[in-house]
């Protein structure tokens, strides 16, 4: 079996020609495929080396580290990189003749040094997720973000062993979070039916580009991309039917392609089609289908609506996800703090108010009085006016126009209460989510077998299926049962005490 995918089973440890990601902050994320370098790489003699604001990070330090390590950064030397040229590049008649000792350099290549960490800097190492992928992925096409599959997925009944089609694979984001969400093994032989996701694609360069993720990310046993029209040409696989239970159509007309997302041969308005051929449903017969589309404008989705009726699916809601995140955080409240984030610079409580209106009051009062020289005893040598010192030593604060704080205890990160806040502003609107339920297709012989395993009408206990005097001889014979219960046990109490 191939190397499992990261996103599905990525170990305890990192390891060489392996996805990872970077967290450089809060909302920053780098990937990067880890390499195990054999001697100077770009110039760098520790090796393939990752380079970012916070630091320089070799390679070498990055890999066999548990996941979610937090890594210093290194000591690099780049004051020699650029000083001799890559394999492959031209030169040009001014360009010196390479020294002997460069040679020699270059058909020995020597081993990486060890990297020395550094004073500052600091990244963390996580295994790759469909959350984090969707953060740092390059954009190709509009991307379906973590709030909006994360709904889509459970409304479309994806799990594992499911079988989903995708259509419109673009940026490869829901891909990702539908691959992990089908996940139960990889399947053993090519027959094997394990959950799977169906992808398909019209753009080829973005088709290109998604293969090859898919491949470098090893989820070949779990994803099958396909390059196709889906209006003209279906949803088969190599002629079959991939049967599947749930489909999403990131689509610009979605309306298009759900003809061939039915369980008869039928054309776009629903009518019968009778042309001759076989035609397979890429739909399991056996299950009702669930279906969702990814559309950014109310009038497609007017149009998806009108098709899905015609189409004759049922329980058609439309949805839109309005995501806010909760920012939690500690509020100091008083009115000595600063006017700075994280501090409320209003009184905590009615004492603290009472308190701060009476010293405004006594400023004022002071204020207006006639100014009198201070004491010979106040002034310092410089002839400056300095403030009374409080008996403990410390500089009084009420004689600065301030309220005394008290002895902080507890840390400054601990201090204040934990709340918690929605963002200030709405996510911009990404798209509209139309739901719909096609049930499996119910004949004669899907009757006959539900006849057969649960019969019906052949109760002989069931309410509704007795008269009302059966049900009250029923009655009258449970009662006398009860009856003669009780006289028997009546009767071998005392039996029992004589004995």
């Amino acid at each position: 079996m191939a190397k499992p995918s990261p996103f599905l089973e990525p170990g305890r440890k990192t390891s060489p020609n392996t996805l990872a990601i970077v967290s450089l902050s809060r909302d920053n994320f780098q990937p990067i495929t880890l390499e195990q370098s054999t001697g100077a790489v770009d110039g760098y003699a520790e090796g393939a080396t990752l380079n970012t604001r916070f630091g320089s990070f070799p390679h070498s330090t990055l890999l066999d580290i548990p996941w979610g390590s937090q890594v210093r950064a290194s000591v690099v030397d780049t004051g020699s990189r650029g000083r001799k040229r890559r394999r492959g590049d031209v030169e040009s008649e001014d360009t010196p003749a390479q020294s002997h000792d460069e040679v020699d350099d270059e058909q020995a290549p020597a081993a990486p040094v060890k990297a020395v960490a550094a004073s500052s800097g600091f990244v963390y190492i996580l295994r790759p997720t469909p959350e984090l992928w969707t953060s740092c992925l390059p954009h190709r096409t509009q991307v379906v973000y973590t709030p909006d599959y994360s709904y889509i997925l459970q409304r479309i009944r994806a799990r594992p062993g499911s079988r989903l089609i995708e259509a419109g694979a673009g940026s490869g984001s829901f891909t990702h979070a539908s691959a992990r969400a089908v996940y139960n093994g990889y399947p053993r032989a090519p027959g094997h039916r394990m959950g799977k996701v169906f992808s398909f694609e019209f753009h080829e360069p973005r088709f290109q580009k998604m293969q090859d993720e898919i491949k470098n990310h090893s989820l070949e046993g779990i994803v099958h991309i396909t390059h196709r029209d889906v209006y003209k040409d279906g949803f088969l696989v190599e002629g079959k039917s991939p049967e599947a239970t749930s489909v999403f159509l990131d689509l610009p007309a979605p309306w298009e392609a759900l003809h061939h997302l039915s369980r008869r041969r039928t054309q776009r308005d629903g009518a019968g089609d009778n042309s001759s051929g076989p035609w397979e449903s890429p739909l399991d017969p056996r299950r009702s289908a669930y279906l969702c589309t990814f559309s950014p404008c109310i009038e497609q989705v007017t149009r998806t609506v009108t098709e899905l009726r015609t189409m004759g699916w049922t329980d058609i809601d439309m949805v839109e996800i309005s995501h806010k995140r909760l920012n939690v955080l500690r509020e100091r409240v008083g009115v000595n703090l600063p006017s700075e984030k994280g501090f409320n610079s209003t009184p905590a409580d009615v004492d603290e108010a009472m308190t701060k209106l009476k010293n405004d009051l006594k400023r004022t009062h002071e204020f207006h009085q006639p100014r009198q020289p201070p004491p010979e005893s106040v002034k310092s040598e410089t002839g400056m006016d300095v403030d009374e010192p409080a008996p403990n030593g410390f500089p009084n604060a009420e004689a600065n126009g301030g309220v005394a704080d008290e002895a902080q205890e507890e840390p400054v990160f601990m201090q204040g209460r934990i709340i918690h806040r929605t963002e200030a502003d709405l996510k911009s609107h990404t798209s509209y989510l139309v739901f719909a339920v096609l049930p499996r297709l119910w004949d004669e012989e899907a009757e006959e077998a539900a006849l057969a395993r649960w019969p019906c009408g052949k109760e002989s206990k069931t309410i509704g299926n007795v008269d009302k005097q059966a049900r009250k001889q029923e009655k009258r014979e449970m009662m006398m049962a009860s009856k003669k219960k009780k006289g028997g046990d009546a009767t071998q109490t005392p039996d029992a005490e004589q004995a």
